[in-house]
């Protein structure tokens, strides 16, 4: 039985392929206290297990879905990348070349102290900085040093090995450091520094950092009394009276009659006035001076949510406390930003500025909804459907324009085919975002091709190096993973007090710069944790685009460096 499962695995390796991913994927889930091995370390150690059988795999399949995965990496991160190195996130931007060229520096420092090729080195650097997309960079660039193939073959094995040494710490490493670590090492009390950046960034002390919408939605009905300051005043006029209260008159009562309120709208005595608001704001300010009452006819408000994909550049960089002075905000209720192809929750802050891309989530009237989604941007009503046609033709002209060599003396510069491909990426995820008319990759099919891509590359790569693994884990096994140590760690501390006493960033986000210069979202959400705020997120977006993607090219840096 045993010998008919391995011809058949050798017959067909297809088989060998998914096998890999259906173990690996169960092997990545498994965690300890919220650290695991994650999909590409358990689908890679499972393909050097089963490759241990000998499995013969073209190398054509590890370059389609290598291409695929490239595409889907530079998609997600466009919008945030173009943002972090054009405008207002540039000192996160730079924070983030410095990080990248310590983790490139530490490494290729690492690998020649310790002797290692090229392969070894490559590995070295994808594992303990947990970058699987610079591994497949680093295989697809020896491939093309133009080494003997038995030399070649020998190189491209050594990759795998060295990564799988080193990533296990490179994950758990990364969060310690940083999340448990790095507070202390700068004196830092997470919790009263997110506390503290809250209240700078305009909320109210007494919110105790966990506001959770810019106008958190309820409503009351109240009756205007003769005496009542409310008359004779337009509804704009009686909000805006109310400077630190964010609250709206949405519809009265009048003779029986009941009509959406405007703006300019004049109340007068005996109307009876739905109020939509904050709880605190409404109780705390309307509850001593009208009289409440019950009027569910009145209250019976049609309301309605939608996400909004914010394209107009005129927004973009504005303030949310900026945005809520404008007329077309006027009853509008923020429950929820998004941002970068994570998703990662911004904080809802006054103070919180806005950028192209964002996705925000909304409440409020249909009509008011309405005046909103087109002002801002549009409704993010995004079909199920991938736009395959701008997909492959991105990747055609991203491999096409990789393929250009230039020459700098006698020196020959190229991007290659997956470096092309991945700037076509990042192109196509801005383009989306600016103009999310054409080119749509639901997120689902984004992680689809991000997840699977890779995968399906990290499987191939496996069941390739599989015989020669054992061999490689014995002969530098032990050395790998003390050389990995120092290649994860050593940057990570620098970039604390890079970050603090260099950059200057606040306390509050400094941990978030780090954490996502290094693209560690495993790092990010033990911050948001530990804080009890989602402010640390601030410091994650752009320098996780920037971060990735330079990380990612530093598999073609390393493989230079060590010929």
């Amino acid at each position: 039985m045993w010998q008919w499962f391995v011809d058949v695995l050798r017959a067909h390796p297809a088989i060998a392929v998914f096998l890999s991913l259906a173990i690996g994927y169960v092997v990545g889930k498994l965690s300890y206290k919220g650290i695991g091995l994650g999909a590409v370390t358990g689908t890679l150690l499972t393909a050097l297990v089963v490759g241990q059988l000998d499995i013969v795999i073209s190398n054509d399949v590890r370059s389609i879905f290598f291409l695929i995965f490239l595409f889907a990496i530079g998609y997600s991160v466009g919008p945030q990348f173009v943002q972090g190195v054009a405008k207002n996130g540039l000192p996160q931007a730079a924070f983030t070349i410095v990080v990248c060229v310590l983790c490139l520096g530490v490494a290729w420092l690492c690998a020649r102290i310790a002797g290692y090729n090229v392969g070894f080195a490559a590995g070295l650097f994808a594992g303990s900085n947990t970058i699987s997309s610079a591994l497949a960079l680093s295989v697809d660039a020896i491939e093309q040093i133009g080494k003997p193939p038995e030399e070649t073959n020998a190189l491209v094995n050594a990759v795998p090995t060295a990564f799988a040494m080193t990533y296990i710490f490179g994950t758990i490493g990364a969060t310690l450091i940083i999340a448990l670590l790095g507070p202390k090492l700068l004196g830092i009390n997470l919790v009263e520094a997110c506390k503290a950046y809250e209240i700078k960034m305009g909320a109210r002390a007494n919110h105790g950092g966990h506001s959770s919408a810019w106008h958190q939605f309820i409503a009351r009905s109240y009756r205007i009394l003769p005496d009542s300051s409310f008359i004779g005043q337009t509804a704009l006029r009686v909000e805006a009276s109310y400077r630190h209260k964010q609250f709206f008159v949405e519809r009265l009562r009048r003779d029986n009659a009941i009509f959406d309120v405007k703006a300019d709208t004049v109340l007068q005595a005996g109307d009876v006035i739905a109020v939509a608001g904050e709880r605190g704001d409404i109780l705390q300010q309307l509850g001593h001076s009208l009289e409440e009452v019950e009027d569910r006819e009145l209250l019976d408000v049609r309301i309605e949510g939608v996400d909004v994909l914010l394209t107009n550049r005129h927004f973009d960089g504005k303030t949310l406390s900026e945005l809520a002075k404008l007329p077309v905000t006027r009853g509008i209720f923020l429950r929820r930003i998004r941002r970068g192809a994570t998703g990662v929750d911004i904080p809802i802050l006054p103070a919180t500025e806005l950028h192209r891309g964002d996705v925000l989530t909304v409440y409020g009237r249909p009509q008011d909804i309405s005046a909103a989604v087109s002002t801002f941007g549009r409704a993010d009503r995004s079909s199920d459907e991938t736009d395959i046609g701008f997909v492959a033709g991105a990747i055609v002209i991203g491999a096409l324009v990789g393929t250009l060599v230039w020459h700098i003396g006698s020196v020959p510069i190229t991007l290659s085919s997956s470096g092309g491909v991945l700037i076509a990426g990042i192109v196509a995820g801005w383009l989306r975002a600016v103009h999310p008319t054409f080119g749509n990759v639901p997120p689902a099919a984004g992680w689809l091709m991000n997840s699977l891509g890779l995968n399906m590359f990290i499987a191939t790569v496996g069941l390739s190096s599989g015989p020669s693994f054992v061999a490689g884990a014995e002969q530098l096994g032990a050395s790998l993973f003390l050389w990995g140590m120092v290649a994860t760690a050593l940057p990570l501390i620098l970039s604390l007090y890079i970050g603090r006493y260099l950059f200057r960033f606040d306390d509050a986000i400094l941990l978030g710069c780090c954490a996502g210069a290094r693209a560690s979202t495993a790092t990010l959400g033990m911050l948001t944790e530990r804080a009890g705020s989602q402010v640390p997120a601030l410091g994650f977006t752009v320098t996780c685009a920037v971060g990735n993607t330079l990380l990612t090219i530093g598999g073609i840096i390393i493989v230079m460096l060590m010929r």
